[in-house]
């Protein structure tokens, strides 16, 4: 990441499509830990504003993953009945003293707490790549990156691991009644 954050700072998050225009916002992050090559952010509330306009709060806690080396970013929501996770195909994370920011490239993979999955938006995937003309270079990136993913589920590694979720999770509230 080009520009230094710390743990406990606050942080905006901004997605962006291919062609530049913003795709979604998070209004805060809370910086959790910092790795090489990964930023630890929990999101908890946290007003989301899509590219129509459209606000929405979200309803529990989650520990997001933001990879500088890596092509997608995977949030893991907390909820009474599990972990969920959702993990978006999208460019490596970067921190530009504004916000950590990354282009999404619709290809999402949704993880139950079971570790059964689904790959979505794949109809969009392709129109997009169409219309904002993705290279053959990068779509083997982003279908490798899929893969990769899915590996990663298949073999519980970390953050698919449940132990590994819960720890930063009770880092994130055992911070919060010190304030």
């Amino acid at each position: 990441m080009k520009k230094e954050l710390a743990i406990g700072d606050s942080v905006f998050v901004q997605s962006y499509k291919h062609d530049g225009k913003l795709h979604r916002t998070w209004s805060k992050g809370l910086v959790i830990d910092v790795l090489p090559h990964t930023l630890v952010v929990v999101t908890d509330h946290t007003w989301v504003v899509e590219s129509d306009g459209r606000k929405w709060l979200t309803k529990e806690p989650a520990i997001c993953f933001f990879f500088d080396n890596r092509f997608f970013n995977i949030i893991s929501m907390v909820r009474k009945n599990g972990i969920y996770y959702y993990c978006n195909i999208a460019s490596p994370s970067l921190y530009d003293g504004e916000a950590i920011k990354n282009i999404d490239y619709d290809l999402d993979l949704k993880v139950y707490p079971d570790m059964t999955y689904l790959v979505l938006d794949e109809n969009e995937y392709e129109e997009h790549a169409r219309k904002m003309h993705y290279s053959k270079e990068l779509k083997a990136i982003l279908e490798t990156e899929l893969d990769r993913l899915i590996k990663m589920v298949k073999k519980r590694e970390k953050p698919f691991d449940f132990d590994y979720i819960n720890d930063y999770l009770f880092r994130y509230f055992k911070d919060q009644i010190k304030l």
